[in-house]
C-alpha cells in the first residue's frame, strides 16, 4: 500500500513539473504580447497625431498658396505660377507622403486591434476549457501546446508589426514596409481564423460531452442505478 501510495506521489508530482512550466510560460507569453501591443498602439496613436497636425500645416500652407494666386490677374498668374511651382509642388508632395504614413499608423493600429482580439478570446475560451471537467488532463495538455503555438505565432505577428512602427527612423524603403505590414495582416487573419476554429471545436466537445452525460444521468436515474 505505501508503495503505491508512493508510485501514486511520484506521477503527481513528475505531472506538474510538466505542466506547470507549460502554464507558466503559457501566461508570459501573453504578458509580452499585451504589452508590445499597448506600447505599438501608443506609438502609432501618438504619430497619427503627430502626422495630422503636420498634414493641417501644410494643408494651410497650400491654401495660403492658392489664395495668393487667386489674388492676381489673370495675365500674373502664369508666370507666379511657374516662380511658385518648386514650392507648391514641395507642399503636395509631402502632404502625400504624410498621408501615406497615417494610412501606414491606422492599418498597424487596425491589426493591433484585431490582436488584441485573438488574446482576448483565447482567454475566455481556455479559462472556460480548463474549468471544464468534461475534457482529460491529456487534452487539456495537448489544447495547451495548440494554444501556445498559436501564442507564440502571434508575438512574432506583433514584433514584426512593431518593425512597421519604429521603421521610419531607420532606413527601411517604403516597399519593404509594406511588405512586412502585408504578411503580418495577413498572418494575423490566419491566426485569428484558426484560433475561432480551434475554440470552436473544443467548445463544441466540451457541450457534447456535458449533454451525453445528463442524458445517461437520466437514464440511470430512470432506472434506478446508481
Amino acid at each position: 500500500m505505501k508503495r503505491y501510495v508512493r508510485k501514486v506521489g511520484m506521477v503527481i508530482a513528475f505531472t506538474l513539473l510538466l505542466v506547470i512550466p507549460t502554464q507558466s510560460a503559457h501566461a508570459g507569453i501573453i504578458e509580452i504580447i499585451k504589452q508590445i501591443i499597448v506600447k505599438v498602439i501608443k506609438a502609432a496613436d501618438l504619430e497619427i497625431q503627430k502626422q495630422q497636425n503636420k498634414q493641417i500645416d501644410l494643408q494651410n500652407a497650400q491654401k495660403q498658396l492658392e489664395n495668393e494666386m487667386a489674388k492676381r490677374k489673370l495675365k500674373e498668374i502664369a508666370d507666379w505660377m511657374q516662380k511658385q511651382k518648386e514650392q507648391y509642388e514641395k507642399y503636395f508632395d509631402e502632404l502625400k507622403k504624410v498621408k501615406a504614413i497615417i494610412a501606414d499608423y491606422q492599418r498597424v493600429r487596425s491589426i493591433m486591434q484585431m490582436q488584441t482580439q485573438i488574446i482576448n478570446e483565447h482567454n475566455r475560451v481556455w479559462n472556460l476549457i480548463r474549468s471544464d471537467d468534461n475534457f482529460t488532463p491529456q487534452e487539456l495538455r495537448y489544447m495547451e501546446q495548440v494554444y501556445s503555438g498559436m501564442l507564440k505565432q502571434t508575438l512574432s505577428n506583433v514584433r514584426q508589426l512593431r518593425l512597421v512602427i519604429t521603421s521610419y527612423s531607420t532606413k527601411m524603403s517604403d516597399a519593404k514596409r509594406m511588405e512586412i505590414a502585408n504578411i503580418a495582416a495577413e498572418e494575423v487573419q490566419r491566426s485569428y481564423d484558426d484560433l475561432r476554429i480551434f475554440n470552436n471545436q473544443n467548445l463544441s466537445l466540451g457541450i457534447s460531452r456535458a449533454k451525453e452525460l445528463q442524458q445517461t444521468a437520466k437514464l440511470k436515474s430512470l432506472y434506478g442505478i446508481n
